[in-house]
């Protein structure tokens, strides 16, 4: 086999894998889960709790 062919086709087998893993884990949580943003910059939200509140 070709090497490009070979890329290509553990490329598209990569991104199939990720891509049945996110359907799987959405099906599993019954809905979407609300969570903070990972990070806040510049969006003027104020920590309210927890280890970068600084309280």
């Amino acid at each position: 086999m070709d090497s490009k062919k070979l890329f290509r086709a553990g490329t598209a087998v990569f991104w199939l894998a990720v891509l049945a893993l996110v359907a799987l884990d959405t099906m599993s949580t019954g809905g979407i889960r609300v969570e903070p943003p990972p990070i806040a910059l510049g969006s003027g939200q104020a920590a309210s709790g927890g280890h970068c509140s600084g309280r």
